[in-house]
């Protein structure tokens, strides 16, 4: 069994833009033909550079989109606070904002607390293949935060003198990236990866396969990162215009 969707994503205009440029090809892939530059400008950018799924997720809702995040990330939710008898999430987001010390932790659970007053859906639930191919035979590509490290098997990265990003596999560092997951093979037991990096590590091109249990473990890994998500947009309702009944 193979799903494959018609997802074609440009490449990101520099290091820091993957995410953006990743929700700029799920909006073309529904017909929504947004610029790319105005989704980069709209889209906030984290001190240092980049961005997290939940503000994409929530430029999504704001376009008129909903979005569910499945979350992975144990440095911001509790598994908890999912699950039947659990607590008002919202109110246990703002109980972790309160006790966070890391300045990224409380950035990115303020930003999934405006994320669900917004209208965004959280999940938290086991990652697996039948997860991911659940959701691409519904037509609906998948917008992850992952390790781009472990993904690519490349050395971690640095910062040299000039600001450019280098591979130091002793001074470096794990380094996150977004892609789209936007078909599979079932028997093949591979994923088909929506790159916007070019040239990148897997590839002469922005599409190729990945083992499932590769991306996996690199979606997991993101939580180094504060990602380890997978954002799910779905289509916007189009309204129609109701007509009276001739009798």
């Amino acid at each position: 069994m193979e799903s494959k969707l018609g997802v074609e994503i440009l490449p990101q205009p520099d290091d820091i833009t993957c995410g953006p440029t990743c929700l700029h090809a799920v909006y073309h892939y529904y017909g929504d033909r947004i610029g790319l530059e105005r989704v980069i400008e709209e889209v906030p950018t984290l001190e240092g550079g980049g961005t997290l799924g939940v503000l994409l997720g929530s430029h999504a809702l704001a376009r008129g989109y909903r979005a569910r995040l499945y979350t992975f990330n144990l440095r911001v939710f509790d598994p908890t606070w999912f699950g039947p008898g659990a607590p008002d999430l919202a109110e246990r987001l703002a109980e972790r904002l309160k006790a966070a010390r890391d300045p990224k932790q409380r950035l990115a659970a303020r930003a999934y607390l405006r994320f669900l007053r917004r209208g965004g859906e959280i999940v938290f639930e086991d990652l697996t293949a039948a997860l991911i191919r659940s959701l691409l035979i519904r037509g609906l590509p998948i917008l992850t935060g992952l390790s781009a490290t472990y993904l690519y098997r490349t050395p971690r990265e640095r910062d040299d003198e000039n600001g450019r990003i280098i591979y130091d596999d002793v001074r470096g560092e794990p380094s996150g990236h977004f892609v789209v997951i936007s078909g599979y093979h079932r028997e093949a037991r591979v994923a088909r990866i929506a790159d916007p990096f070019l040239p990148n590590p897997m590839s002469e091109g922005q599409y190729y396969d990945v083992p499932l249990n590769r991306l996996i473990c690199a979606i997991m890994l993101g939580v180094l990162t504060y990602d380890a998500n997978m954002l799910v947009i779905f289509p916007r309702r189009i309204k129609t215009k109701k007509h009276k009944s001739r009798r």
